[in-house]
Order: C-alpha cells, then structure tokens, then sequence
C-alpha cells in the first residue's frame, strides 16, 4: 500500500510540473493588465492567469530544496502560497517584473516550510541560524571536503567572517546539521540495553513538591517581615545589609554608613539576632527551620 501511494504521488507531482512548465509566459504589458484588474477590481480570472503563469518559477525553486528530505508536493504548494502572496502585493506602477519581485515570496515561503519541518526540533531561530542552515553546506564544500567529519577551527572561522556571524553560531549549527532526529523509543547501544529516554532524567523536584515549597518559602517570608518589625530602625538596616542580602556588607562598610565602629555594629548584629530568633520562634517554633538564623 505504501508503494501504491508513492507511485501515486509521484504522478501528481509530474503532472503538476508538466502543467506549469507548458502554462505559457505573459509579456509585459499583460503581466501589468492583469496585476492591475487584480489589486483594482479583485479580479480572481485574472490573479488565476497571472499566478498560473508562473508556476515554473515555483516548482524551479521547489526542486532546489529538495535535498532538504521534504516532499516535492508540499514544497510546491509551499511555493505556491509565496506566489500568491507575492501577487496580493505586487505594484504595477513599480518598474519590475512580476516574476523578479515574486522568487523573494516564493524562496522565502519555501525556507520557512523546509525550517519548520526539517526537524522536530526548531531550527533557524535568529536570522543568523536561517543563513547558516540553508548555506553551511555549500561554503563547506567551497572550503574543504564536505564528507569529512567535521571542520577544522579555520574553517569554521573563515565561514563566520564569509556570513557575518559568530563562531559559536557556525558550530552549533553544524553540530545540529550532523545530527538528525532520533527516536527516544531507539536502543541506546548496540546491546539493546535501553532506550534514549531512560537517560533523560528530570531532576527537578515534581510539581506537588515545588508548589510545597513555594507555599512553605511565602510562610516563611511572612514570619520574618513580623519579626523584622519588632527591632528598632538601626536593628533591621544591620539585620538586611548582613544577613538578608546577596552581598553580605563587611562590619567595616557598615559601621562607616552608619558613622559608628564596627564594634559597635557586631554587638547590634548580635542583639538583633537574639531579638528576632525569639520573635520567630513566638511565631513559629524553630527559628533555624525559618530563616536559618
């Protein structure tokens, strides 16, 4: 069944490129005429004739990406969708030719096509990654051995300047081009020990756990703000620079903020301590299961 229906697509992919290829080419002065009934009147015989025309420009780029392991039908269509977009926006009064403006549309809708089908996985996010991918092959083979394994540092350098990109770019993506999709359901080794997914381990914790985290860390931040407010001023600026920041401040910054030692800040800091433990402990049992004081 599997043959019949390839044999079957490869008949209507002939058919359609027979039909575009005998579609006969439109002079100037028609190609405007109907580019204008189009845009002006919405006429749909016109737009028919015009795109029609032009679908040997479409299956031409199609054929160019099929190295791509993509069906020629759907690049087609594909194509087809740029020509129609290049025709909704194509201007007359402008002094080109419908089919120069058009192979833009019609290049752009195919590379998207064969971007987000190629792999599972998203590939040509940043415009850096799309010239990288549709062109890394061919500055290879310009380069060196496109069979080989992988490129030298040199080459790899020498494409970042030729595309304008950084290397970090031009080794990730020909580490993605190297490597194709795998099934996580595939034996892992030659054995037939396991499957890819078993490696795939999920440390993090599960969803119940986080959400009991999270729920116990908004306790926990409630307690110590009470507790903060039963020191004094000076007390909770000593308490958040030294123990409640990122960047603990040193006695030494500290005393000078506060224009007094640095003495004097460790004995405030231990009197602050000994105040808020008891205040957290009123609150909740065990300072140290709190803040960690």
């Amino acid at each position: 069944m599997a043959y019949l229906d390839d044999q079957y697509t490869q008949r209507a992919n002939s058919l359609v490129i027979r039909r575009a290829m005998k579609a006969p080419l439109l002079a100037r002065e028609r190609e405007q005429d109907l580019a204008r009934r189009w845009r002006d009147l919405g006429d749909q015989t016109a737009l028919a004739e015009l795109v029609g025309a032009y679908g040997r420009l479409v299956v031409s780029m199609a054929l160019r990406f099929r190295h791509y392991g993509l069906p020629v039908g759907d690049l087609i269509q594909e194509g087809q969708i740029g020509l129609l977009q290049a025709a909704q926006r194509f201007e007359p009064a402008r002094d080109v030719r419908f089919a120069t403006y058009a192979k833009w549309w019609i290049r752009a809708a195919i590379q998207d096509f064969v971007l987000r089908n190629w792999s599972i996985v998203r590939t040509g996010t940043t415009s850096a990654h799309k010239a990288l991918f549709f062109n890394l092959r061919r500055l290879r083979a310009r380069l060196d051995d496109p069979s080989a394994e992988r490129m030298s540092d040199a080459q790899r350098a020498e494409i970042a300047r030729l595309m304008r990109v950084n290397l970090a770019d031009v080794e990730e993506m020909e580490g993605r081009l190297a490597a194709g999709d795998r099934s996580l359901d595939a034996p892992a080794g030659e054995d037939g020990d396991g499957d890819w997914h078993d490696s795939l381990v999920d440390e993090r914790p599960d969803p119940e756990a986080a959400t009991m985290a999270l729920h116990d860390a908004r306790i926990r931040t409630r307690i110590v703000r009470a507790a903060l407010g039963d020191l004094d001023a000076r007390e909770r600026v000593v308490i958040r620079a030294r123990r409640l920041s990122e960047d603990a401040t040193t006695l030494e910054a500290l005393g000078v903020r506060l224009g007094i030692s640095k003495e004097r800040v460790r004995q405030i800091e231990h009197r602050a301590l000994a105040k808020l433990k008891s205040a957290i402990e009123r609150r909740a049992g065990d300072p140290s299961d709190v803040a960690g004081f």
